[in-house]
């Protein structure tokens, strides 16, 4: 009689959990690898911002007025130091080590600032739906390296994370808990870098009157600050080069992804017209602060906050790529409603589709990004090829379509019944 053929082996738990251990190193390394690629033509820039921050620290330092600090350039012209005096109060004290120490600080700094943004954004996620806690942690924060703002942030040496650091402590945890001192994140970024007021705006649209007073007069304390040690250089930039727009560079170079930057580079080299600018500048405020106050009512406080960014973004005259951080939020909202949509009715599988592809899709573009892989340099402002306008517009029309788009998920963290999906479905605002 033959004998029988032997059975195959059983494939036990521990066997697929080691073969799911191996994949998501591998997945890891290979996310690993991709990022010095990333870097290398940003390293060209050689903390280029950094170092104008220092130079001015020392010209300062040997008493000379601030903002009488000029650096040639090739492609802007002139550069100068445009920070509010209160951020130059706190980078003063760098200009006393040597660069190098100064640049791996910043360096460092950043890094840290970004594992701990990124865990405060994803953890939530991963709870909720009950995902591998490490392995997703670490392509999170791998991801968020490899975005272009991160890297430009990172090889200029600017100081944009920790802003984020402080408006993420303040509206994600502060102010929604009610914390006697939310408010102070939000006024200090604002003192640092003038930018972050749009978020005492957005406290104001929300109802949030403690903590919009609290930030507003952070900021203030902070400026008056700056004005008792420094009183000739605060009157100077609060009554001039604040106002004194051709300080900052081109307006119509591709870096600068705002309203006003895509308006310049359709009129150059004429500048575009100020009224059209400011009408659109209102509508656009308005629709995307309106869409964060419902964000913010439904309990949706990181829409809320990626929202109110990308608002910013849009509607200050010069929004350079290291700025734009809120496209990461952004994402991590689109995953999570993703994951919450039902796939097993139609609605919900189209609507899973539609939120993953678009979560996919602005994550590759703002990884690869406007201006890492192009050499625009001084290249003519206005093309004539639709392609071309479409890619140095990239992410002001990327963040017009996620100020229409982006979904606001109910507070609640789970959906445990047909009509609460519904419901859901209603409260973001996108068409099934």
């Amino acid at each position: 009689m033959p004998a029988k053929p032997a059975a195959p082996p059983a494939v036990t738990t521990e066997d697929a959990g080691g073969g799911r251990r191996v994949r998501r190193i591998l997945a890891v390394l290979a996310l690993a690898a991709v990022l010095p690629a990333l870097y290398l033509p940003g390293l060209v820039h050689d903390f280029f911002d950094l170092k104008i921050y220092m130079r001015a620290m020392d010209w300062w330092a040997a008493g000379n007025p601030l903002y009488d600090y000029v650096q040639p350039d090739r492609v802007q012209g002139e550069l100068y130091f445009t920070y509010p005096p209160f951020s130059a109060l706190l980078l003063l004290p760098f200009g006393a080590l040597p660069l190098g120490a100064t640049v791996a600080i910043f360096t460092a700094l950043t890094a840290l600032a970004v594992v701990v943004t990124t865990r405060w954004l994803v953890l939530p996620v991963i709870d909720r739906h009950h995902l591998p806690r490490l392995f997703t942690l670490v392509v999170a924060v791998l991801l968020v390296l490899a975005v272009e703002s991160t890297r430009e942030t990172i090889t200029f040496g600017q100081i944009n994370m920790l802003l984020v650091v402080l408006i993420l402590a303040d509206l994600l945890f502060a102010v929604p808990q009610g914390r006697k001192w939310a408010g102070v994140g939000v006024g200090l970024a604002t003192a640092l870098k003038l930018f972050p007021g749009i978020f005492i705006v957005y406290l104001l649209a929300t109802r949030r009157w403690r903590a919009a007073i609290v930030a507003s007069a952070t900021a203030a304390a902070a400026t008056l600050l700056a004005a008792a040690l420094a009183p000739r250089d605060s009157w100077r930039f609060w009554t001039h080069e604040l106002w004194a727009t051709d300080r900052v560079g081109r307006t119509d170079y591709t870096g600068n992804q705002s309203l006003f930057g895509l308006l310049s580079r359709i009129t150059a080299p004429e500048q575009p017209s100020r009224l059209g600018w400011l009408l659109l500048v209102a509508v656009v405020a308005g629709y995307g602060l309106w869409r964060a106050a419902r964000a913010a009512r439904a309990g949706d406080a990181l829409a809320g906050l990626a929202l109110t960014g990308l608002v910013g973004a849009l509607v200050s005259p010069i929004t350079w790529t290291h700025h734009i951080y809120w496209f990461i939020p952004a994402v991590v909202v689109l995953a999570d409603a993703a994951w919450r949509a039902d796939p097993s009715t139609v609605a919900g599988a189209r609507r899973r589709r539609r939120l993953a592809a678009l979560a996919v899709g602005t994550t590759a573009l703002i990884v690869y990004g406007v201006v890492t892989f192009y050499d625009w340099g001084v290249a003519p402002a206005r093309t004539d090829s639709p392609v071309e306008f479409l890619v140095r517009n990239t992410y002001v029309l990327l963040s017009l379509l996620l100020l229409v788009t982006l979904p606001v998920r109910p507070g609640a963290p789970a959906r445990e019944s047909a009509p609460g999906r519904e419901k859901s479905h209603q409260m973001d605002g996108l068409p099934e």
